[in-house]
């Protein structure tokens, strides 16, 4: 399917975070995943690593980004790539939502510390 019509709502929420599946394999795509994250201001991220790579694009808002041992900030516009098997974690660190297009190849799956991985169900 060429055009697949925006969610009316987010797919998915976890406290403080919303997450809305775009173009992912349930919607219609094949080798790609894509959806929007709003994170409110407040919660600290839970780190965890992926598989494969992600990225996330920041469409508005200012994040703290953790990747590995070192500590990043990012605002509207810049692009977070993040490397497999590193923890890192993604909070909000402005006074308003933060609002992120993410993206991982079909496949990528997520880790929490010593969890097994798991495809997060908004890239499924």
């Amino acid at each position: 399917m060429p055009v697949i019509p925006a969610p009316e709502k987010p797919t998915h929420e976890l406290p403080g975070t919303k997450f809305t599946s775009l173009a992912t394999p349930s919607r219609g795509s094949t080798h790609l995943s894509v959806w929007q994250v709003e994170i409110e201001p407040g919660p600290e991220a839970a780190p965890h690593e992926v598989t494969l790579e992600e990225v996330f694009v920041i469409l508005n808002g200012k994040a703290s980004v953790v990747l590995g041992d070192r500590t990043f900030s990012a605002g509207a516009g810049d692009a977070i790539v993040v490397p497999p098997d590193t923890p890192f974690a993604i909070s909000n660190a402005g006074q308003e939502t933060l609002r992120t297009i993410c993206c991982m190849p079909v496949g990528g799956q997520a880790r929490m510390a010593d969890s097994p991985a798991f495809t997060p169900p908004w890239a499924e």
